[in-house]
């Protein structure tokens, strides 16, 4: 059961991996439409600092969309779920597959989208994006198209079904596993992982944190592998300065 306890002390032998949309930053009707205020690329800047270097970005959108949200900050990030990585070197590896079956159904969705306005198709390039915020009453539509770009796609690929969108995407990655994989590397190697995420999709993420015996955090309301539970963006980030200010401390103190 997720807690509504305070979460524990940070320590500056945490990793920290967060994700963006709904976790960091507020929704908007648009991903396009989303703004970073230069107070959250300070916190992310002093909360790398405290903590050695250990955040990640583990986020749907792709590296260089979430570059462009934190300039001047450039962190290690999983971008795409997990489909393109830069790790803290800033080297960047790469999920490689079959791209002619996604530019198929890019195309299919895009003449879709056309038909209905209010529905955005965001093409990231490895993946596909079909938000209906705007229209949840096309909830069921968008459901079906899903299912059967499925079904054409095949094994290779999968369906993400998030907070009203679906993404298609190769199969294979995860949030999950690319928190793994930051963890095999310095500086997240040896310490304890906290990831924050508010979606279906960060699900991975709390099942691996969990099994590692780290903090899972899930934001809002809804059923979740989590262990812990933060209302909002807006209280993420408060949480997010205090574990700098807990971190902090402790490095005086030694």
């Amino acid at each position: 059961m997720t807690a509504t306890l305070p979460l524990p002390r940070a320590s500056d032998a945490w990793a920290f991996f967060l994700d963006i949309d709904g976790t960091l930053i507020e929704h908007a009707e648009r991903p396009d439409a989303v703004r970073t205020d230069p107070a959250v690329v300070q916190l992310l800047a002093g909360l790398r600092a405290a903590s050695g270097g250990a955040v990640a970005l583990i986020s749907g959108r792709a590296i260089a969309a979430v570059d462009a949200l934190f300039t001047p900050l450039r962190l290690p990030v999983a971008g795409l779920h997990g489909i393109e990585r830069r790790d803290a070197l800033g080297k960047v590896h790469s999920h490689s597959f079959a791209e002619a079956p996604l530019r198929r159904v890019a195309e299919r969705l895009a003449a879709v989208v056309s038909r209905h306005p209010g529905l955005v198709f965001e093409d990231k390039g490895l993946a596909l994006a079909l938000h209906y915020r705007q229209t949840p009453q096309l909830k069921d539509f968008v459901q079906e198209i899903a299912a059967s770009v499925a079904a054409e796609l095949g094994e290779e690929f999968e369906v993400l079904h998030g907070k009203m969108v679906i993404e298609i995407k190769p199969g294979g990655r995860n949030k999950g596993a690319a928190i793994e994989e930051f963890l095999g590397e310095a500086p997240f190697r040896g310490r304890m992982p906290a990831f924050v995420g508010d979606d279906v999709t960060d699900e991975f993420g709390f099942t691996v944190v969990n099994r590692l015996g780290g903090h899972s955090v899930k934001v809002g309301a809804g059923a979740s592998a989590a262990r812990w539970r933060l209302a909002n963006a807006e209280v993420v980030r408060d949480w997010l300065a205090r574990c700098t200010g807990e971190m902090h401390e402790v490095g005086g103190a030694a």
